[in-house]
């Protein structure tokens, strides 16, 4: 069965990185676009960073542009997000998610949650606080 294991979470200053890491399996991973979410009981469901299934595009929500990153190794089954230069607005529950094709659309569909994903993580906590 499809399980996706999120890890990397954790306590971060403000300023300072984590990375997170999707592990995959129970599918054919390079023929999957993912995506990272995010969620807060104050904003709800903010999607945060996508990648096609070959890696050759990346989506990114306003508010991590620029400072996180995402990634896959296909040989791995791994999709990442690298986030860097921190902020306590970034501490939320993060979730990886598979999206039901290859690409993801327009980012204006993606970040509005209009592209489908089928299959989510647990998530894995992040806190950005001193």
């Amino acid at each position: 069965q499809v399980q996706l294991v999120e890890s990397g979470g954790g306590l971060a200053q403000p300023g300072g990185s984590l990375r997170l890491s999707c592990a995959a399996s129970g599918f054919a991973f390079s023929d999957y676009a993912m995506s990272w979410a995010r969620h807060t009981p104050r904003k709800g469901l903010e999607w945060v960073a996508g990648i096609v299934s070959d890696g050759s595009d990346t989506y990114y929500g306003d508010s991590v542009k620029g400072r996180f990153t995402i990634s896959r190794d296909n040989a791995k089954n791994t999709v990442y997000l690298q986030m860097n230069s921190l902020k306590p607005e970034d501490t939320a529950l993060y979730y990886c998610t598979k999206a039901t094709k290859r690409a993801l659309g327009s980012i204006s569909l993606w970040s509005r949650g209009y592209i489908d994903h089928d299959y989510w993580g647990q998530g894995t906590q992040v806190t950005v606080s001193s």
